[in-house]
């Protein structure tokens, strides 16, 4: 058991932001984000399904076995798919493999638009000597400034309490009087809602205007969580503040928070470092949600409700503020254009 949860682990500490990188890499740019927004519908839709396939763990003796086995239907059909999925054109190139890329571009763009493509790489993947990137280029100089924004974007993305409240849902739920299967049913379609309609407008609105409007929501949420867990609000009152604050916090979150970091670090990130600044900022990610997850039962006992979520509520601000001042608006451009424009020139 522990050794299958160390695979699964390592599979899903590779698995997103490999995903992202390679989505970035192939998608056109007038439809990146709409692409990109696929990922995070996949995950809500993978939670549900879980959540479905686990409801009869309780009554099933032996069940959890059943769990793990449908759990390798997506991971087999997913190996071999990729198998005749193109291969990353960027990566090619920077490989100096152009004559493949070439034909990568072909294979994803049609023929017409091969020349224009090779043409926007060119600009800045030339001449990059991409085997001597080292860690330490992340932290100082010219590209610090984007690692710093990608790093911040994903710790702020998590210290908003979001994993807290996915993984401890049916908790707070069942203190309002909500049955636990139930609430997560609520949570899995307020997700799924939020991450369709965030696919819808990804490439209208834009990223920065998505995590505006979702880090603004996430904030009134917790207001309303705030509230709720005052003595000032009536017991009935109280509960239906709880349950649609939460609610509201996972739809506002899936409406930008969560869908458009993975997709924007791998479009401001340099050609020449994407790879490993992904991986740092994934760490970054990871680490700060096992601390969420760790301390959130133990702080909510400790803190109380109202200090905790209020604590969350001001992460949500600070993001919004972070947001509006070093986000910049990646709609539309390609991946060329908006290496050109964040990074200084040597």
């Amino acid at each position: 058991m522990l050794l299958g949860r160390l695979f699964v682990g390592i599979g899903m500490g590779l698995g997103p932001p490999v995903a992202s990188l390679y989505v970035t890499e192939i998608s056109p740019a007038f439809v990146r984000g709409t692409y990109g927004s696929f990922i995070q519908i996949a995950t809500c839709l993978g939670l549900m399904g879980a959540l479905f396939i686990g409801i009869p763990v309780k009554e099933t003796a032996g069940w959890w076995r059943i769990c793990f086995w449908v759990s390798t239907i997506p991971a087999a059909v997913l190996a071999v798919a990729m198998v005749f999925c193109a291969e990353s054109p960027h990566w090619l190139y920077k490989r100096g493999r152009t004559e493949e890329a070439e034909a990568e571009f072909e294979k994803l763009l049609g023929g017409s638009h091969v020349k224009v493509a090779l043409a926007e790489l060119s600009k800045s993947d030339k001449g990059d000597d991409t085997d001597t990137v080292k860690l330490s280029e992340l932290f100082y100089g010219r590209h610090f400034r984007v690692v710093f924004i990608g790093s911040t974007l994903f710790a702020l993305q998590q210290l908003s309490g979001i994993n807290a409240v996915f993984y401890f849902s049916s908790t707070v739920f069942k203190s309002a009087g909500v049955p636990s299967n139930l609430a997560n049913v609520f949570i899995g379609i307020a997700n799924l809602t939020g991450s369709i309609i965030a696919m819808v407008l990804m490439d209208k609105l834009g990223r920065k205007a998505l995590l505006l409007w979702s880090f603004s929501g996430m904030v009134m949420s917790m207001v309303l969580q705030v509230t709720a867990a005052s003595s000032y609000v009536a017991n009935s009152g109280a509960m239906y503040l709880s349950v649609g604050g939460m609610l509201m916090f996972v739809f506002t979150f899936a409406l930008g928070a969560g869908p458009v970091p993975g997709l924007l670090l791998p479009e401001i990130f340099p050609s020449r470092i994407r790879a490993k600044a992904m991986a740092f900022c994934m760490s970054v990610h990871w680490v700060i949600n096992f601390f969420v997850g760790l301390l959130f039962l133990r702080l909510l006992e400790q803190l109380g409700p109202q200090l905790l979520y209020s604590i969350f509520g001001t992460f949500c601000l600070i993001a919004v503020v972070f947001v509006k001042r070093n986000v910049v608006e990646t709609k539309g451009k390609s991946l060329q254009e908006i290496e050109i424009a964040l990074l200084p020139q040597e």
